[in-house]
C-alpha cells in the first residue's frame, strides 16, 4: 500500500482523533528522510478535495466532519452558492457572512450547516435549505483583477469591474508602476497579494495600466485581460502562416475528389467574415443526398506544428461584441480556408444519403476540392423561404465572387436544403431531441465601438436549415468514429442529476406551469412546449439549462442528452474550434499522439470554451448596458415592451422580450398612487386606484437609472 493510501486509511479508522502533519507522521512511522514526501502527498490529497484542514492544522476525511470542497459562485448581493465538485449534494446556500475572503470561483472548503426554511411561492411549509460557511480557500480563481483606480482620503483602491468580486483592492504601494503612471478612472490590471483576513481589505499592486476607462475599446480590453485573452500571435506563429500559399498549388490536390462543379453555397450571418461549412442538397432515388463541405483546416495546420500547439492553447475562437479573438491566424481563418464564393478551396466533406422517412442509408467521407457559387446571409435565406426576395433593399449586397441569392440556382438550393431540414428536424424531435435554443441580441456599434442598436436574433427557418445538414454530419461522423474504434473527441452532453431536476420543477411549478416527472425526456418536451411564446418563456428555459450538466469533449462517447443522441461530436467549425479540427485528424486515421494526451486535450479545450463563453456574455451584457446608459442620456428615449417576471418587496423584476434585458422597476416608479406589497398575492396593489401590478403584467418602459458598476438598470412605465 503507499503512502497516499496509508494517508487515507488513517484517517478513515473509527476512532480517529483529528492530527497535524507532525503526529501523522509518527503514526505511520514516516522516517524523517521521507517526511517531505508525506506533506506533498497530504498537500496533493488537500487540493483534490479527498482530504480537509480543520483548525491547528489538524486533517480529517471531509465526510466526518460535515465539510465539502467546491468552486464559490458569489451574486452581485454578496450572497453565494457553492457547487459540490463530487456532485453528491444539491445546491448550497452561502450568506455573504459565511463567505468569509472567499472570492468567486474560488475553490474552498466548507462546513456544512442546516439552513432556514425557503419557502416557495404557493407553500406555506417551505423546505429547509443546506448552507455552509466557507472556512479555508484552496485555490483562487484569479491572481489579477481588472477594476476602475479610485481614490478616498488619500488611499488608493481598485473597483472590480465584476461585480461578483465584492470587496474593493487596496494599492499597498500607491500607484507607482513600472509602465506609465495611472489615474484616478483609469482602468488597471492588479495582482493581488495573499489575503487570509475578513478584517482587513485585499491588496495588491497595478501591473498593467488600459488607460481612461471611459475611452473608446478599453472595455473590451477590460474583458480580454479579465479573461486573460491572447491578444497577439507569437512571432513562428504568423511566420508558419505567412508561408502558406494563398492559392491552392496542383500538390493540394493529390488525393482529392472534384466536387468544383457541384452548385455549393453558403449561408452564414451578415457579419461573417471565415465560412467553415457550406452544403449541397438533391434529390436521390426517393430520398436525398446530402454533401456537407467543411473547410479543410488539418491540411494547413498539421500535427505538432507551431500553428497546432498556438490553436490547442487557444481552443477556439472568441466572439466578443466589437472583434473577433480568432483561434487562427486572420491568413488562415479569413483567407485560404474560409469557403469564400468563387474561389477553389479544400474541403474535407460528408456525403450522407437518407430515405424519403429522413432515416439515414449510407455516409461516406472524403478529402475534396470545392468552389462555391454563392455566399448568402441567414437574412436572405429566409426571404427565399418565405418567397419574399422582390425589392429587398434592406439586404446585403452580393460580395464578389458569389451569384446573387436571387438566382434561380441558388435559390433551388436552398429550398431544397430546407425540404431535407424540416424532416430532419420532426424526426429530431420525435426522437426526444429537447428544444433549447434561445434567441439573441445583437448588439450594433457605431464607429467608435459604443453601442448604438440592439437587434433580436430569432432561430428561425434559416437557422435551422444549417442546424439540421450540421448536426446530421456530427452524428453521422461519430458513429463512424465509433465504429471503427479510433481514438478520437467526442461532444458529450451527460443526462441531468434528478436533484437537480427537481429544485428546477419547483421553480418552473412557481411560474403557474404544471410540471411532471422531469426525469423522463417527454415531460421536458411538454413543459419547453407549453413555455413558448410566452413572457417568461427566456427565464424558465434559462433557469432549465442551470440544472443541467455542461456539454464537454471527452474521448468516450457518452452522448448527448439534449439532442438524444448516442453518438456526436463536432466536425463542422474546424476554423474556430479545436475540437473539429481533432476530429477531422482522426476521420483522416492520423495519430492521435501518446497515451493520455487526447484526454487531457478534451479536458482543456472544454475549459477554454468555458472561458470563452463567459468572455462573450460578459462583453455582450456590458455593450448592453452602455445601450441603456446613452438611452437615459438621451433625449429622445426608446420604450421598451417589459413584462413583470417576479415581484419582490421593494419593486417589480421585468425582462425585456425584444432585448433579452433583466431590471428593476422600484415601487416608487409605479404611477398614479401608492402602491402596497401584497406577498401572498405577489403584486403591488394602489391604496387609492386599487390598480395591480403583478405576474405577467405587460408594460411599457423607459430607463430611469443605470448602474454601470454593478451592469443594473432600472426602468420607470410610462405614463400615457
Amino acid at each position: 500500500m503507499n503512502l497516499r493510501d496509508e494517508i487515507l486509511r488513517l484517517l478513515g479508522r473509527p476512532n480517529y482523533q483529528p492530527l497535524d502533519k507532525v503526529d501523522i507522521s509518527k503514526a505511520l512511522k514516516v522516517s524523517p528522510d521521507a517526511r517531505r514526501i508525506l506533506r506533498e502527498v497530504l498537500d496533493g490529497l488537500e487540493k483534490e478535495g479527498e482530504i480537509a484542514r480543520i483548525r491547528k492544522d489538524r486533517y480529517v476525511l471531509p465526510s466526518t466532519a460535515d465539510l465539502v470542497t467546491g468552486t464559490l459562485i458569489v451574486f452581485p448581493n454578496g450572497n453565494a452558492r457553492l457547487i459540490d465538485e463530487k456532485g453528491k449534494l444539491p445546491e448550497i446556500r452561502i450568506s455573504s457572512s459565511d463567505v468569509w475572503v472567499g472570492m468567486h470561483k474560488d475553490r474552498v472548503v466548507a462546513r456544512l450547516q442546516k439552513g432556514g426554511r425557503e419557502r416557495k411561492r404557493g407553500d406555506e411549509g417551505g423546505e429547509e435549505t443546506l448552507g455552509a460557511k466557507v472556512i479555508r480557500i484552496l485555490e483562487r480563481a484569479n491572481e489579477t483583477v481588472v477594476g476602475t483606480l479610485q481614490q478616498t482620503k488619500g488611499y488608493f483602491h481598485v473597483v472590480p469591474d465584476d461585480p461578483r468580486l465584492q470587496h474593493d483592492i487596496y494599492l499597498r504601494e500607491g500607484v507607482e508602476t513600472s509602465g506609465p503612471r495611472p489615474r484616478v478612472g483609469d482602468k488597471v490590471v492588479i495582482r493581488l497579494d495573499a489575503w487570509d483576513s475578513p478584517h482587513v481589505s485585499p491588496e495588491g499592486q497595478i501591473v498593467e495600466v488600459l488607460g481612461p476607462a471611459h475611452a473608446p475599446g478599453i472595455d473590451m480590453l477590460s474583458i480580454i485581460r479579465k479573461h486573460h485573452l491572447p491578444m497577439e500571435f507569437p512571432e513562428a506563429v504568423e511566420k508558419e502562416a505567412l508561408a502558406i500559399p494563398e492559392t491552392l498549388r496542383k500538390s493540394d490536390w493529390s488525393g482529392r475528389e472534384d466536387y468544383r462543379g457541384q452548385p455549393v453555397i453558403t449561408i452564414d450571418p451578415d457579419d461573417a467574415k471565415d465560412f467553415d461549412d457550406a452544403i449541397h442538397v438533391e434529390r436521390l432515388g426517393g430520398g436525398w443526398l446530402l454533401s456537407v463541405h467543411i473547410a479543410d483546416v488539418s491540411h494547413y495546420v498539421r500535427r505538432g506544428s507551431e500553428l497546432d500547439k498556438e490553436a490547442r492553447l487557444r481552443g477556439n475562437s472568441t466572439y466578443l461584441a466589437d472583434r473577433v479573438v480568432p483561434m487562427l491566424p486572420e491568413r488562415l481563418s479569413n483567407g485560404i480556408c474560409s469557403l469564400k464564393p468563387g474561389v477553389e478551396r479544400l474541403a474535407y466533406s460528408a456525403f450522407l444519403e437518407f430515405n424519403e422517412q429522413g432515416k439515414l442509408r449510407g455516409a461516406r467521407f472524403a478529402r475534396t476540392v470545392i468552389k462555391s457559387i454563392a455566399r448568402l446571409t441567414y437574412r436572405q435565406a429566409f426571404a427565399v423561404l418565405e418567397g419574399k426576395v422582390e425589392g429587398r433593399d434592406d439586404l446585403p449586397a452580393t460580395p464578389e465572387g458569389s451569384l446573387p441569392f436571387t438566382n434561380q440556382t441558388v435559390m433551388e438550393r436552398v429550398r431544397a436544403a430546407w425540404e431535407l431540414a424540416v424532416v430532419l428536424r420532426r424526426n429530431r424531435f420525435a426522437a426526444g431531441s429537447l428544444d433549447l435554443d434561445f434567441p439573441e441580441v445583437k448588439v450594433w456599434l457605431d464607429k467608435e465601438g459604443r453601442a448604438d442598436r440592439l437587434e433580436r436574433i430569432e432561430n428561425d427557418v434559416s437557422h435551422q436549415l444549417i442546424e439540421e445538414c450540421m448536426l446530421a454530419a456530427n452524428e453521422a461522423v461519430a458513429a463512424a468514429l465509433k465504429r471503427s474504434k479510433t481514438p478520437s473527441v467526442y461532444r458529450i452532453h451527460e443526462s441531468p442529476d434528478p436533484l437537480r431536476l427537481k429544485e428546477f420543477r419547483e421553480k418552473a411549478r412557481a411560474y403557474g406551469y404544471k410540471v411532471g416527472d422531469l426525469t423522463q425526456r417527454r415531460e421536458v418536451q411538454k413543459l419547453l412546449s407549453a413555455i413558448k411564446g410566452e413572457s417568461e418563456e427566456y427565464l424558465v428555459k434559462l433557469d432549465f439549462l442551470k440544472s443541467l450538466k455542461r456539454a464537454s469533449y471527452d474521448i468516450k462517447p457518452l452522448g448527448h442528452y439534449g439532442l438524444a443522441k448516442v453518438n456526436y461530436t463536432h466536425f463542422t467549425s474546424p476554423i474556430r474550434r479545436y475540437a473539429d479540427l481533432l476530429v477531422h485528424r482522426a476521420l483522416a486515421g492520423e495519430s492521435a499522439g501518446k497515451a493520455g494526451e487526447l484526454g487531457e486535450t478534451a479536458l482543456h479545450i472544454s475549459e477554454t470554451e468555458r472561458k470563452s463563453a463567459e468572455a462573450e456574455k460578459d462583453s455582450t451584457q456590458l455593450k448592453k448596458v452602455e445601450f441603456f446608459e446613452r438611452q437615459l442620456r438621451s433625449r429622445d428615449g426608446q420604450r421598451f415592451r417589459a413584462v413583470v417576471v417576479d415581484v419582490r418587496g421593494h419593486g417589480l423584476v421585468v425582462e425585456l422580450p425584444d432585448v433579452l434585458m433583466t431590471g428593476m422597476i422600484h415601487v416608487s416608479a409605479l404611477p398614479g398612487d401608492f402602491y402596497v406589497f401584497d406577498e401572498g398575492k405577489l403584486c403591488f396593489r394602489g391604496r387609492r386606484t386599487r390598480k395591480k401590478f403583478g405576474l405577467g403584467a405587460v408594460l411599457e418602459v423607459v430607463v430611469s437609472r443605470v448602474d454601470t458598476q454593478k451592469r443594473h438598470v432600472d426602468f420607470a412605465p410610462c405614463e400615457d
